[in-house]
């Protein structure tokens, strides 16, 4: 079990611009992560349901055929198998996610 402050957590270099912390459970995943500006995931899908919110900045995110320029504050739900993906502008971006933890 853990519990997190946002404000004070370190993040870990996870790939390339992205910087993350993960809880795992059994079942769960937990990721707090921030992105580096101007970078992008042109899209993926998966086998799992997805969601999340953002914390800080500005995201650009597609599910599907749906665009949508994302806030702090505002969250994302993809289900399984729907294809996704981001980009980030001219400044960093801090989410934090949930998903299904993979088999």
């Amino acid at each position: 079990m853990a519990f997190w402050n946002i404000d004070t957590l370190e993040l870990e270099s996870f790939r390339p611009g992205i910087m993350s912390k993960a809880e795992l459970g059994n079942d769960l995943i937990m990721v707090c992560m921030e992105i580096d500006s101007k970078k992008e995931d042109t899209g993926h899908t998966h086998t799992f349901d997805q969601c999340g919110i953002v914390l800080e900045g500005r995201i650009e995110m597609f599910i599907g055929d749906d665009r949508r320029l994302l806030y702090s504050n505002e969250t994302y739900f993809i289900p399984s198998g729907e294809k996704h993906g981001w980009k980030t502008f001219d400044e960093s971006v801090k989410l934090l996610d949930v998903s299904l933890k993979q088999p």
